[in-house]
């Protein structure tokens, strides 16, 4: 099988295309021939060992699969080869076959194509465990989303529309503003990129208050960090929830005399290890996504398919913040079989 390697801590040039031997499933697994795998932003930060997991080298990056259980281990009983699944996999998915434990594998719905399976889970994931398990997010309320128009941030815009609060979606484009606008934002903001000098950090912290009104926003969700996160928080409301998700533009020093001042919360977002702490959750904020999916309320919004071969292509898009939507792999071509 052919596999997208990285040998050595390195961007995604350093990524290496080779035929390796295929896995055997080992009791509790399951032989998965990859059809999708959905590109994150993990996958840049975990072959330059910059990320919360270390796998030994070699390994391929890729966190999240679509494809077909080829055969079964010992001991597994729930899915049987023919099957198409949903894998969750943390690295290894930019390959043509990976073993997986079955118990991060999910029944992929009759009707979803592999190119949205495999841009499912994380995204929408990550921002349904953020806005209703760590921000309690309710109707009614506002919430801000930075990087609205990126993987994770679209999925916010949805799920915060879905769950009836005024969602405003801040974007670096005018291109990404439309987008989140056509997937539930009531307004958008475009901001300017950084980073920023003084004058130039209160300038977007009025941007963020002109927008969110006088009372702030209930709800903060920022994947992007950076100097866009000081400045969103000054837009906060009494007893916000500032959601702390990710760092394409670098970890924020964030002045804690401001959420005394509106006695506010900083609130950690890591879905993964919530995943693996409490399965049970987890698999039921699924089951409410898939309804949620089936009944067209969400819908993954892939900007573009690649060949395995210019993966790491689309690992460097990502990094820059360039791309919109999910970008995904596919291995054969698959989209919608």
């Amino acid at each position: 099988m052919l596999a997208l390697l990285s040998k050595q801590p390195g961007g995604p040039e350093t990524l290496v295309l080779e035929s390796v031997a295929d896995p055997s499933p080992k009791p509790g697994e399951i032989l998965l021939a990859i059809k999708a795998c959905g590109v994150n932003y993990p996958d840049a930060l975990i072959i330059e060992d910059r990320y919360q997991f270390k796998p030994e080298r070699p390994f391929a990056p890729g966190s999240e699969v679509s494809g077909i259980v080829e055969a079964v281990g010992e001991g597994v009983s729930f899915l049987k080869a023919g099957d198409r699944v949903i894998g969750s996999c943390g690295w290894g998915g930019m390959a043509e076959k990976l073993a997986l434990s079955a118990d991060r594998c999910i029944p992929m719905p009759d009707a979803m194509p592999f190119d949205e399976a495999a841009a499912f889970v994380m995204t929408y994931g990550t921002s349904y465990h953020a806005l209703k398990d760590r921000a309690q997010l309710k109707a009614g309320e506002t919430l801000l989303v930075l990087g609205a128009a990126g993987g994770v941030g679209l999925a916010a815009v949805e799920l915060g529309k879905a769950m009836g609060a005024r969602v405003i979606a801040a974007v670096s484009s005018d291109e990404k503003a439309a987008l989140a606008k056509k997937h539930g934002a009531d307004e958008t903001l475009v901001y300017a990129s950084g980073p920023f000098d003084k004058d130039g950090l209160k300038a977007l912290a009025e941007q963020f208050k002109a927008v969110c009104g006088p009372n702030g926003a209930d709800v903060i969700y920022d994947p992007v960090g950076g100097d866009y996160s000081e400045a969103s928080l000054r837009a906060i409301a009494w007893e916000g929830r500032f959601l702390v998700v990710g760092f394409p533009a670098g970890i924020p020093k964030l002045p804690l005399n401001l959420p005394l001042l509106k006695s506010c919360q900083i609130v950690g977002v890591f879905w993964g290890a919530f995943a693996r702490r409490d399965p049970k959750a987890n698999a039921a904020n699924l089951r409410e996504l898939l309804d949620l999916y089936a009944g067209g309320t969400i819908k993954p919004v892939i900007s573009e398919r690649v060949p395995l071969a210019r993966a790491g292509e689309a690992i460097a898009a990502l990094s820059a913040r360039k791309a919109l939507g999910k970008i995904v792999v596919t291995m054969d071509g698959a989209d919608a079989s």
